[in-house]
């Protein structure tokens, strides 16, 4: 398909010399159509050219040279050039497109490239409560997004299966075992003790110190201890599977931070052999004042124990050598922007090719908050993901008997959109905004909303059943003169940039751009829907704007399918 940006580029190159690639990067998609499909800001090229953006303007518009079967037209308004995409040979390249590549908007743009994605990431014998959701969906969707543009994609679970928690829970269970059936109702009994053993932290020291040798003889293989924490992993797991089940989330590794207890000495070692690591206060760090960060970055605690950092640091040396990656993304809060700061500079010092470290980025998200505050497994005040995709999918199919009790597969139904709802509304706004979870606005299904994307799906769907059309006619017998009006053309230019918007997705790791650009698809249609009858007596009509119809269904399932969500074809 004609990339109409580099043409574009490529034309005021010819004039100016400038590189192609900068100059692509300047140009902009006007907000009103009436200036134009694409806009050139002329103020960019003011420094080096010496000279007015208005005076720039008027004289590239009078040197380029049109090719009419690309661009109809030049004009200017003020330091901008404007230019106006031929739309016959803009619906053709969109729509023959569609109709020849399955996977319409994938590219091989990631060929060759390896990238690790590590999210998700629950703490054993934790409930997985709404502040996972985040990691999970948006890892989810980064995952199957990368994927589409031809990148060789690792999803890891790195589980929280290792550390001080673990030595209180086995504290924990040796003071009360007996009181809890953990093998019946695993997380919540577990999270019983977990609150209950972090109460008797706090009054009594002697016990924290038992949780924190607990710990310590794990490491060294205590059997009591070990078999202890193998229990808790297993339970744990088969909880967390529901989840994943539901919002149908896969991995490719759930190698945990236990994974990585024996390659911990090769970190230290190395670390020593830079004579970085030293002793401070009993426990062994590397200070990183002298790169800008203040906090030292602890590698072994005062009665030798590891620390999460240690793990992240054997994890980065694991992964580069095995899965060979371009990219290593980690999908967490902004509460962990110090620690992987710190991660990633210490990761300098393990002697590792220059790429790696390049390739090492922090996908930072802001917290789930109640409107009380912070949610807190210690304090037990937290909501469980199971129950609220339970309680998502409860409600939609309130709403459903209330609008379409004769709805076929109703409970069906009402679990795509449910759950839809709660993935979009979570990737549908910028990923580094904190937000405040209350029930009212993420079950809202009106307005720009995950169950109004899933709505105008199944009403693409309805039309194409109406038509009663065994096969969606050629693009050789569309007649695409039918399909330059207005609202037939808004459609047509948000298509065509389907696979910019993935390209750009995976540049800034953002899937609310995706979710945004469903929105405008589907505003799209519907406005095209309203103004334009699509079941008429000129089949000729008729056919255009069906194929357009199934055209805009394609694209909207596959985008949203991407973000994780399920399309029912009716609703």
């Amino acid at each position: 398909m004609i990339q109409f940006k580099s043409e574009i580029a490529k034309t005021i190159n010819k004039i100016t010399s400038i590189d192609e690639n900068e100059l692509k990067n300047y140009i902009e998609i006007p907000k009103d159509t009436k200036n134009g499909d694409y806009a050139f800001p002329c103020f960019h090229l003011a420094k080096k050219l010496k000279k007015s953006p208005q005076i720039i303007a008027e004289e590239l518009k009078q040197k380029i040279e049109i090719n009419p079967e690309i661009i109809e037209k030049i004009e200017i308004a003020g330091g901008y050039l404007n230019f106006y995409i031929n739309k016959e040979k803009l619906t053709k390249e969109v729509l023959k497109e569609i109709e020849q590549e399955k996977n319409y908007g994938s590219s091989k743009i990631g060929n060759g490239k390896n990238i690790v994605i590590d999210y998700s990431a629950p703490n054993i014998a934790k409930p997985f409560h709404i502040g996972h959701l985040r990691t999970t969906v948006i890892g989810a969707a980064l995952y199957k997004i990368y994927k589409y543009l031809g990148y060789n994609v690792t999803g890891i679970n790195h589980i929280g299966d290792y550390g001080t928690q673990f030595g209180k829970l086995i504290q924990g269970y040796k003071l009360w075992g007996e009181e809890y059936n953990i093998d019946q109702d695993p997380i919540n009994e577990l999270t019983k003790i977990y609150i209950r053993i972090n109460q008797a932290c706090k009054e009594d020291e002697k016990i924290l110190q038992e949780c924190r040798d607990n710990f310590k003889k794990l490491e060294e293989g205590d059997p009591y201890c070990v078999e202890l924490w193998q229990k808790f992993k297993k339970l744990s797991l088969q909880e967390f599977q529901k989840v994943y089940d539901m919002l149908k989330c896969e991995f490719d590794s759930w190698n945990g931070e236990s994974f990585y207890s024996d390659k911990m000495p090769e970190v230290i070692e190395k670390l020593e052999k830079t004579g970085k690591l030293v002793e401070s206060q009993g426990a062994k760090i590397i200070d990183l004042k002298e790169n800008g960060i203040n906090t030292p970055c602890i590698i072994e605690k005062t009665n030798g124990s590891t620390t999460y950092a240690t793990r992240d640091l054997a994890a980065i040396l694991y992964r580069a050598r095995t899965y060979d990656y371009d990219k290593a993304l980690y999908v967490t809060s902004y509460e962990q922007n110090l620690h992987f700061k710190q991660v990633f500079e210490v990761a300098k010092l393990l002697g590792l090719d220059e790429k790696y470290i390049k390739g090492l980025e922090h996908v930072s998200y802001g917290m789930v908050l109640l409107p009380t505050g912070k949610m807190s497994t210690r304090e037990g005040n937290m909501i469980k993901l199971e129950d609220l995709l339970q309680e998502s999918i409860t409600r939609a199919e309130q709403i459903i008997e209330q609008k379409n009790p004769e709805l076929q597969n109703k409970k069906e139904v009402a679990k795509k959109v449910g759950i839809g709802a709660i993935i979009f509304n979570d990737l549908s706004t910028n990923r580094v905004k904190d937000e405040i979870f209350e029930w009212d606005q993420v079950l809202n299904f009106q307005g720009e909303t995950g169950p109004y994307i899933q709505y105008t799906y199944a009403r693409t769907q309805s039309v194409l059943q109406k038509a009663q059309i065994q096969q969606i006619p050629s693009i050789e017998t569309i007649n695409i003169h039918n399909l330059q009006d207005e609202y037939s053309q808004n459609i047509i230019k948000q298509l065509y940039e389907f696979n910019e918007t993935l390209i750009q997705v995976t540049e800034k790791n953002e899937p609310s751009i995706l979710a945004r650009y469903l929105i405008t698809v589907a505003k799209a249609f519907s406005s095209f829907y309203n103004e334009n009858r699509i079941m008429v007596e000129d089949k000729d009509l008729q056919n255009s704007r069906i194929y357009l119809t199934y055209a805009v269904g394609k694209i909207l399932k596959t985008g949203a399918e991407l973000l994780g969500m399920e399309m029912p074809e009716k609703m």
